[in-house]
């Protein structure tokens, strides 16, 4: 796959990662060149296996990656425009580039509000109340739930909370990791209908890492596949959830219907995937 090109002034996108290679304690090679972009506006879906590296290229992103002794060694990531891959995470913030983690990181500690609260701490105080009132607007269970413990909530309403906690750091670009992870079907759509809907209202773009091929493909404008750290596919998210082999190895589909899993496991990619 050839390289995604630097924006031009005239065309700067919201993320353009390009040829980045990530590398866990001085050895471990993770991402092996991943270049993708989000354009203004756009839910885009990053897909793969448990392991593929979506949750590295977000943290690469986002400049989370010290913490866990890794470091983007190759390539460039622009936000806007300007290389952002040197930024601490707090500047990342404040410039409007905002993460979601897997597995939720609600503070158990702290009530639902105050959750939300730390979300505008990098902006100060002004239009708290506002901006609470909108978040309650798309989360109205929240709004009943807000005066008790995030940790004595249950899982759908942790991911709403972070979802919130987020949207109150006014953000331009969110990144969504493994959103649906956890949640029953029906929660699951309830969080995927209210992140178009901020995608929609809100003008929020959004990357969003999933292993639910299927849910993603539904909600998002265009996709990328990940396998062993490379992109091994990308294109408009329709024409992916159409695709022979992304039906069948990732939905679960073949021409014959519906594999079992003992199908899957001895499944062997065609050789344009390697």
């Amino acid at each position: 796959m050839s390289a995604v090109p630097e924006p031009s002034p005239a065309r700067r996108l919201p993320l353009s990662v390009a040829n980045v290679e990530v590398i866990y304690d001085h050895v471990i090679l993770v991402l092996k060149g991943v270049s993708l972009q989000v354009e203004e506006g756009q839910i885009v879906a990053l897909l793969g296996a448990n392991g593929a590296g979506k949750t590295t290229t977000l943290k690469a992103i986002s400049n989370l990656l010290g913490a866990e002794r890794g470091e983007v060694t190759k390539g460039q990531i622009l936000f806007y425009g300007e290389r952002v891959d040197r930024l601490t995470p707090n500047e990342l913030v404040r410039r409007g580039v905002i993460q979601v983690m897997e597995g939720r990181r609600c503070f158990q500690h702290l009530t639902v509000e105050e959750n939300l609260l730390t979300g505008a701490y990098t902006r100060g105080r002004a239009d708290l109340r506002a901006d609470l009132e909108r978040v309650y607007a798309y989360f109205p269970r929240l709004k009943e739930r807000r005066k008790s413990l995030a940790g004595y909530t249950s899982g759908g309403e942790q991911q709403m909370t972070a979802i919130g906690r987020a949207l109150m750091a006014r953000p331009k670009l969110m990144l969504l990791d493994e959103p649906s992870m956890g949640l029953a079907p029906q929660l699951v759509e309830e969080i995927f209908e209210i992140v178009r809907e901020l995608n929609q209202k809100e003008r929020v773009s959004i990357l969003l890492a999933e292993q639910n091929a299927n849910m993603a493909l539904r909600y998002a404008d265009y996709g990328y596949i990940l396998e062993n750290g490379r992109v091994v596919m990308d294109g408009d998210a329709k024409a992916l959830a159409e695709n022979e082999d992304v039906k069948e190895f990732y939905l679960g589909f073949s021409s014959a219907g519906r594999r079992s899993f003992r199908d899957v496991k001895s499944y062997r990619r065609r050789k344009r995937w390697l």
